[in-house]
Parts: C-alpha cells; structure tokens; sequence
C-alpha cells in the first residue's frame, strides 16, 4: 500500500499529537454537491451507483477535490449487509430504503445467511480497494457498517421507521428472536468489517443510528452489546498501522461510558450533547468526534465560523493538565449526523476552512 501523506485524522482518533483538528463531514460524498447528482445520474439509480466500485470510488474522492479534508469515507451503504443476506434492498422514491422481505420470526432468522464478505459484497471490497488505489495515499480512508440494532430495525420493519413499532414489540414479545437476529447480524458486520480492513480501510466507523430510539436499559441489551461483540472480533492493526474504530450511536450522549467501555478508540457525537461536558466525562480514554448541527450549514458564513470556534473552544474548555496532551488533542471535527442535501457547498467550504484556520492554537504544546 501507499504511503500516507495525511495521517493526521487517524493519530486523533489515537490521541495522539497533531499540528491541527483533522476534519471529515459525515455523508461527505453525497446529494448536496452538483458533481455527486450527475455521477448518480450516470449510473441510473442509488443502488447502480453503491455497486459499481469505478463510480463508487469516484464519488468518495469528489469532496477530495474541493475541500481540504483530512479522511475519505467509503462510499456504500448501512444496508449492504441485509441485501446480501436475501432481503431485497430496494428504494422508494420520497419513503427511503424498503426491503422486499422482512425479518419476524425465529425461522426467518434461521434461514438468514452469514454472507461471504468478497463473494457476496465483492463489490464493496472492489470499492475499497480502487478507492485506496486512485487515493495515493493523500489520506485515510474510513470504512463502515451499521451497528447490529440499527440493520435489525430495518430488517423487521421492511424500511425506515418513526416508531419503530415492530422492531419494539418484537423486543418486548420475543426478545430472543431480536436477540437471534442480533448475534447473526453481529457476526456478518464483524466479517464485513475485517474484510473492508484486509481491502485497506485504515479506520472503521459503526453507524448505530437508531440506538437512541431505546431505554436505558434496552440500549445496553440490544445495541450495545453487539456493537462490544463486532469491535471484539475486529482487526485493530492492518499494514503496520494501528485501526481505529469509532461508536457513532445517534442520541447516544448519556451512554458514553458505557460505549467507551468498549475498548473503540472514538465515539463520535450528535449535535444533542455538548462537547466540552462530553470529554470531562471520558477524559482522555477516548477520542471525540463531532459535533456540529448540520443545520448550521444553513447559516450566514460568519455564523458557520462563530460556530466552529464555539465548538473548539468548548472540547478545549476540558482540559486540564493531568491529561499531558494539548487542549485540542484527540478530537475529529464533524458534523453531528450527515450533511443535508440542500446545503451549499460554499457554506459547507467555509465550515471546512474555519476548522483548517481555527484549530492550530488549541494544539500547541500546554
């Protein structure tokens, strides 16, 4: 593999020292930029695009082209998994990703397969490595999956879900079917993962984007549990270096111990919990990635980079000496979820900039 020019968003992630806060935009490659809409056009649809690794890799590295960011992200899909297992990905105009089959049964979840990561979503492994290839080492690039829960919803609901009413009656009627489910989609996330890792993703991130649809206590039983599962039975080291992983649960503030616990290197962050209150509670066990409203990208330019330095001044705010680091070590700029798709991308270059301009001071040595 290439050598990499940029490594400064994987030595946050390791809370290591680094000149600036690396940034990266969740959903970075994607409908708000004009290029993005004509690639997807060429390619017909959605699911055209995810599956040809040629206009997949293009894609990842269009945001490259424009911004100074510091990781690529895999361009793919959370569901990539279920559609391997037979479901029937498909996606509706206006209502969002539907399955053809759902999950509700123990003998539906017995007739799942585990599937063969490079057999049966060979075109996600080809994805990977075309994009480190045509990447040239000019930064990471970040591979993912959604978390057990998370693809459990979809599966059962057959779609995306306000209520998530069957996925919780489930939980409540037969929650050893839910938890069959888990431990099978568990297991292929964790074969997913490692392979993404062996085709050169040099940082792994678990989309858990329903988690904060739980209790407490179902948090912990449903979700976190299988995300400590997957981040067991992963790679942690690959080409010499040292994998991240990064726990993205959404609305997930109040179980960041727990997730920490895990034994990931990062837990990123929506825009609900405040940084600076985030990182005196983990201190310096786990780096921090977010966490600006994407809304925020809406805002007059100067709002945007008030914004910014808000935020780097909150993580900073944390600091104290015992923790021999810098004041802005171990945090990832981020939005706290994906970037909308009305945004405009100069708004979302100014936002990029002002982390770029604004960063450096919070990482000279204390």
């Amino acid at each position: 593999m290439s050598e990499l020019h940029n490594d400064r968003y994987l030595r946050a992630l390791l809370r290591q020292p680094t000149d600036r806060t690396p940034i990266w935009m969740m959903r970075q490659a994607g409908r708000y930029l004009p290029e993005y809409r004509a690639t997807r056009a060429q390619a017909g649809d959605f699911i055209k695009l995810m599956k040809n690794p040629e206009l997949a890799c293009e894609v990842t590295l269009q945001p490259l082209r424009r911004f100074p960011l510091d990781a690529a992200i895999l361009f793919s899909d959370i569901l990539t998994i279920p559609d391997a297992m037979g479901l029937g990905l498909y996606f509706e105009t206006g209502e969002g990703p539907r399955f053809q089959r759902t999950v509700r049964t123990m003998a539906d979840v017995a007739a799942l397969p585990i599937p063969d990561p490079e057999q049966d979503t060979g075109y996600v492994m080809d994805a990977v490595r075309t994009i480190r290839r045509e990447l040239k080492g000019q930064v990471p690039l970040i591979g993912f999956a959604g978390s057990p829960w998370t693809l459990a919803t979809y599966m059962i609901q057959g779609g995306s879900s306000r209520d998530f009413r069957e996925s919780k009656t489930l939980m409540a009627t037969n929650p050893d079917v839910l938890h069959a489910l888990l431990d099978k989609l568990a297991q292929s996330v964790t074969l997913y993962l490692n392979a993404q890792i062996r085709a050169g993703a040099q940082a792994i991130q678990i989309f858990d984007s329903w988690g904060g649809a739980l209790s407490h206590g179902a948090y912990r039983e449903f979700s976190l549990r299988y995300m400590q599962q997957i981040v067991d039975g992963l790679m942690r080291e690959n080409d010499g270096r040292r994998v991240p992983i990064t726990l993205f649960t959404k609305g997930g503030g109040q179980w960041l111990e727990a997730m920490a616990d895990t034994g990931a290197d990062a837990l990123g962050l929506d825009w609900t919990t405040d940084l600076g209150e985030a990182r005196a509670r983990v201190g310096h066990r786990v780096a921090l990635q977010g966490n600006m409203d994407p809304s925020m990208l809406y805002a007059p330019l100067p709002r945007i980079e008030q914004e910014v330095e808000q935020l780097l001044a909150s993580y900073a705010s944390a600091w104290t000496p015992e923790l021999g680091v810098s004041a802005g070590s171990g945090h990832v700029f981020n939005l706290g979820h994906g970037i909308e798709q009305f945004v405009d991308p100069v708004h979302a270059g100014a936002f990029i900039e002002a982390v770029v301009a604004k960063s450096g001071k919070y990482h000279q040595p204390s």
